[in-house]
């Protein structure tokens, strides 16, 4: 068997091409699986062979990617031919990561080798073809390959086989769902096979893994860029079938309830691999291109046509052109099914098979989002968005604490922030909040704008400190949806208020040099709800009464030298960043589990810094009728050497500032980007006197009085009869005029597209654990660390 090929194909001795008797033993063997071929090809032997017998390597991988094309030319009929296919497979997943991980290898695949493994000296077009073209070609072929990877649409055995070269593939698309209403017989043995190819294919998009994290997004994955390319005559059937088998899956949808615990799911291993073949397959910088902008008008087939025709990348290109509506309701309705998943596991337990792919559905659902903003604005249009933010506010919560889920906090919180830009947005947050999915958060009757305000809380006070680079994102998307919120609930209300009492203590805002940013932030959340949805928001005017203290100690911040110093003394006898104190938490919701920090030994991948808020967003002011307009940042020159840099108009970062990477701009250092950089009575002065605090300090002026006067005369205590008054009184008139709202769109660039590489890498390399496909190879594009 292979156990005995194994060893002698380490011998020194170079194995002629032609010997086929030799060859052969590698792929004839019938029962095995690719468990099978991990554990009979050990790394060490395919590192020896590598070192000491390059030809052999050479020639093994020229042989089954031979194999692969024979098979995808004759169309796989016998079994004997579909389980040489199927081992030169899993031999070629085994193999190509030794071949990625080593510099000198790395080309083999697209080097042509006259004759080699080719039979003779015939060298046509075709045989010039660099391997890893003809692999993937071969793949492609293979996954439409009647009765082996899709149905045989023969009427009867008497007719000829299909030929493979007449087929048209997208009369075989693998599910119903965009641009084919077909639903095909399930048939678990094809599933198994189009699994074990896409595997495969994910092993060969796999050599981004072996490249250090660069910020040259011209960088191009050529594994990628060939296989969505017009060379590969299947792209969009096959676009087509990855999405429609991820968004038709339904974990329950195989026969009862708790079906799970009786039959095994044949389907979920292929959505698995679907869903991660897709994401690689989309990994594209759409900040360097211009990203196809589609206009109105509607063509009868699933994808618009567009002019010019968009990126090169065809999987891209379709994401972007997908518009009719039962189409995007197709992909939401799936998106936000598996979403809650793992929500509903926990009201009822065991009905559903528990699905652990959250995190590729998020960044398939941020690249559709990203790429086709005809689907963000259709997600935007109805409540329907409310179906994919509380999942990911639940995820939010739920790896708060754990350090080896950090990138799932981030990717959570980008697509708020994406979802943030759009004013629909805000408004859907008005909806009553329902759904009592158990959180580890405190009990409150509101709407979703509360539990997302909660939730941000929550994270902020009891989150892992490695979360502190999001603190910007958060409140920004809190900035962002204000100006819509009708009614925040008590609760939510004063969390508000406790994160700005946190946020403006002297000695964190004198302890790291943007740390004034949030208390700029939080001012401008005020002032948006209380000049544009006063009359609802009688909750938060009565905190912000009862809080009044905040404010007028922010308006007479010290800051003199003495101040300085005695409030960074404070900041040395509380550890604590932010206190919990004070915060009334309350009951938590019944049924809930507390956030719970990684399991020692988690294993978790490293990822490259995000940028700074003010290269992650770009301002819009919104005018009278709702449109908006970018505000073209005006040119700011970087402050000369050692000044330190003064805030923007609003308190935002100058570019002096921002243009340091993000991870040495810890917050809560003493130190900061700008070498040893202390407070100083000007910087203080610099930002203190652009606070906004004129419309909150006119409110107070007009409603302490009146309330003062309200408990004198009634001997009043209860909340209630300030409420009532709260709620029929007018500040008409009597405030500033309003200031234009202010939205900071995420835009795209380089940096986030370079994050999102290494996050989405890293989730693919630690959910492969059954083969471990990539363990313990030399991968370079993150670190794997245990927790």
């Amino acid at each position: 068997g292979s156990s005995a090929s194994v060893t002698m194909f380490i011998s020194p001795q170079p194995v002629e091409a032609t010997d086929d008797a030799f060859w052969d033993q590698f792929w004839a063997d019938t029962a095995t699986s690719v468990q099978d071929v991990f554990a009979l090809v050990p790394a060490a032997e395919i590192r020896a062979v590598r070192e000491e017998s390059p030809s052999n390597l050479a020639t093994l991988c020229y042989k089954a990617v031979e194999k692969l094309v024979q098979g995808a030319e004759s169309g796989c009929h016998t079994e004997k031919e579909r389980q040489i296919v199927l081992n030169c497979c899993r031999l070629l997943t085994r193999i190509l990561p030794y071949i990625f991980e080593d510099p000198d290898w790395r080309g083999f695949f697209w080097s042509t080798v006259p004759g080699a493994g080719r039979g003779g000296g015939d060298e046509d077009d075709e045989n010039a073809r660099p391997l890893a073209e003809s692999l993937l070609l071969a793949v492609a072929d293979l996954l439409f390959c009647p009765d082996f990877t899709v149905q045989s649409h023969r009427r009867s055995t008497v007719d000829t086989a299909e030929d493979i070269h007449s087929i048209d593939s997208c009369e075989y698309i693998w599910e119903a769902g965009v641009g084919f209403a077909h639903s095909p017989q399930p048939n678990y043995i094809h599933d198994l096979n189009r699994t074990e190819l896409l595997k495969l294919l994910l092993t060969c998009f796999s050599e981004a893994m072996y490249l250090p994290p660069s910020s040259d997004s011209s960088n191009t994955n050529p594994w990628v860029q060939f296989f969505c390319s017009t060379e590969n005559r299947h792209a969009l059937p096959l676009f087509t079938s990855l999405l429609n088998v991820v968004c038709a899956y339904d974990p329950v949808g195989y026969g009862i309830p708790y079906n799970h615990l009786l039959f095994s799911d044949y389907r979920e291993p292929l959505v698995e691999e679907a869903a991660q073949v897709l994401i690689v397959t989309l990994d594209y910088d759409s900040s360097t291109s211009s990203s196809p902008t589609v206009d109105g008008t509607t063509t009868g087939t699933a994808m618009d046509d567009v002019d010019p025709p968009g990126p090169d990348n065809l999987f891209v290109n379709y994401l972007s052109r997908i518009h009719r509506e039962e189409d995007f309701q197709f992909i939401l309705k799936g998106v936000a099914r598996l979403l809650s998943n793992p929500l509903v596991q926990t009201y009822l337990p065991n009905s559903a098979k528990k699905i652990q792919f959250h995190q590729e559905l998020l960044v398939l659902f941020w690249k559709l989002c990203d790429f086709n903003k005809k689907f963000l604005f259709f997600v935007l249009k109805s409540s329907d968005v409310l179906d994919i933010l509380v999942p990911i506010l639940y995820f939010l919560n739920d790896a708060r604490a754990d350090q080896s889920r950090v990138g799932l906090m981030h990717i959570g919180v980008f697509i708020l922030l994406l979802l943030s830009g759009e004013r629909n947005f805000g408004v859907r947050l008005n909806k009553p909040y329902s759904v009592r999915v158990p959180m580890d958060i405190p009990v409150f009757t509101g709407t979703h704008a509360d539990l997302l305000i909660i939730v941000f809380h929550k994270i902020i006070t009891s989150g892992h400190q490695r979360l502190q680079p999001l603190f910007d994102c958060l409140l920004t998307i809190v900035v962002n949806v204000s100006p819509y919120l009708k009614s925040l609930s008590m609760v939510a209300a004063n969390k508000l208020l406790h994160l700005l009492e946190a946020f403006s203590t002297t000695w964190f805002l004198f302890s790291a040099v943007q740390n004034h940013h949030l208390v700029f932030f939080l001012l401008e959340v005020f002032n948006n709800i209380i000049q544009y949805q006063f009359d609802g928001n009688s909750n938060l005017v009565y905190a912000v009464i009862r809080k009044r203290n905040v404010f007028h100690q922010l308006a007479n911040l010290p800051s003199d030298s003495q101040a300085i110093q005695k409030g960074l003394q404070r900041k040395k006898r509380t550890p604590e960043p932010i206190s919990r104190t004070n915060s009334q938490d309350g009951v938590s919701m019944e049924g809930s589990r507390p956030a719970a920090p990684a399991e020692p030994g988690t294993l978790k991948t490293s990822l490259v810094a995000t940028p700074g808020i003010d290269k992650l967003t770009e301002k819009s002011q919104v005018s009278e009728d709702g449109t908006m307009r970018s505000l073209e940042p005006e040119s700011s020159q970087p402050p000369p050497e050692g000044s330190s840099p003064s805030a923007g108009s609003d308190g935002e970062p100058c570019s002096g500032e921002a243009a340091q990477p993000r991870r040495d701009r810890r917050r809560l250092s003493s130190t900061s980007s700008v070498g040893q950089w202390t407070p100083t009575p000007d910087w203080v002065m610099s930002w203190k006197s652009k606070l906004p605090l004129q419309t909150i300090m006119r409110l107070l002026q007009v409603l302490v009085p009146q309330v003062e006067k309200i408990c004198i005369d009634k001997g009043l205590t209860d909340e209630s009869e300030i409420l009532k008054f709260l709620q029929h009184g007018t500040l008409v008139g009597l405030l500033p005029v309003p200031h234009p709202i202010l939205i900071r769109k995420y835009q795209a660039n380089s940096g986030t597209a370079m994050w999102f590489r290494t996050y989405m890498w890293g989730v693919i390399y630690l959910r492969n654990v059954d083969p471990p496909i990539w363990y313990d190879t030399d991968v370079k594009l993150f670190e794997i660390q245990r927790v």
